[in-house]
């Protein structure tokens, strides 16, 4: 039995990919950790504490930090809805959270089997960050960690320039990418193109006619009309699913490289980029003799490059049936 840990700002994608966590049957969720991103911190608690109760799991969830380490928040109720579940209005789940800090539960749980646990980001990591800062072994205790957040040499979701994740809290993800931590960056370009869901995909779901189903798509209904609206596409982007179904699947990500990943914190324009060295230029000067850069950077991220379109859909069929 494979052993998660997920960090989450739940919203309408996120708790499908939850959902698919929690269904998926050789994996055991040891815990979600809930932080401020495309909702305040208390209504995301309810939508992973309905989210898990739909799927018959009593997974602890913890709540963390209310607001990034040093940005002001900034929630995405304009793409997922009032209540960041396409205003479906769930009613209110039975269990409340753990009295535990999600930092707190982090540390001890990772602690406590190094090594062991996947640890799987779908919000602004804050609270990894911080939990990081607290306890730098973690680096080490975690097994992999993919991170749903940035966008490798693409354009952005919030800013030309930047996903929404990595954006929110540019700081903590450098913190992260910084860490010597084990991580995969699966940027949200990877949602995009033949992996969105199309008209013939969402009816095929619908046509499932499972409480799973029914609750993908009505949760996703204000995204879907963002996607089609704010964004031009013209279906449902599924970044956090995508992301979750690589790490239950690995190999849905047909195409992967180490790279030195660098977040930009520093500049408005480009605030939350994550700059992919994809051809290992970083130098302080070449060396026109040889054409080698000087002082390179040693690669720290693994960068998903390319995808199986078909086998995502399918991970995310085999939860919903």
């Amino acid at each position: 039995m494979r052993r998660f840990w997920i960090d989450t700002d739940t919203a309408s994608d996120d708790a499908v990919a939850i959902l698919m966590a929690l269904r998926w049957p050789d994996v055991r969720v040891e815990g979600i950790s809930v932080v401020a991103g495309n909702v305040p911190l208390a209504q995301g608690t309810l939508n992973a504490l309905y989210t898990a109760e739909l799927c018959g799991s009593d997974v602890p969830v913890y709540q963390g930090l209310a607001r990034p380490l040093v940005r002001e928040p900034y929630t995405a109720e304009f793409f997922h809805g009032p209540d960041g579940m396409g205003g479906m209005n769930y009613p209110k789940p039975q269990r409340g959270p753990e009295g535990t800090h999600a930092v707190e539960a982090i540390i001890e749980t990772f602690r406590a089997a190094p090594g062991e646990i996947t640890l799987v980001t779908l919000g602004p990591l804050s609270n990894v960050a911080t939990a990081l800062l607290q306890e730098p072994a973690l680096a080490n205790w975690v097994k992999q960690c993919y991170v749903m957040g940035g966008a490798a040499c693409t354009v952005g979701n919030i800013t030309p320039a930047a996903e929404y994740n990595v954006w929110c809290d540019p700081e903590a993800a450098r913190i992260l990418f910084r860490s010597g931590t084990k991580v995969m960056m699966v940027g949200w370009e990877h949602c995009r193109g033949q992996a969105t869901l199309d008209d013939a995909d969402m009816a095929m779901v619908r046509g499932f006619d499972t409480p799973y189903a029914h609750f993908a798509l009505d949760c996703n209904q204000t995204a879907l009309q963002a996607s089609r609206e704010w964004l031009g596409d013209l279906g449902l982007h599924l970044p956090d699913p995508v992301t979750m179904s690589i790490a239950l699947d690995p190999a849905v990500c047909t195409r992967s490289a180490w790279h030195y990943v660098e977040v930009a914190c520093d500049s408005e324009l480009t605030r939350g980029m994550t700059i992919v060295d994809e051809r290992g230029v970083v130098n302080t000067g070449p060396n026109i003799e040889t054409w080698k850069p000087l002082n390179q950077k040693s690669p720290n991220v693994e960068v998903c490059w390319a995808i199986d379109v078909a086998r995502w859909k399918e991970t995310l069929y085999k939860t919903l049936r």
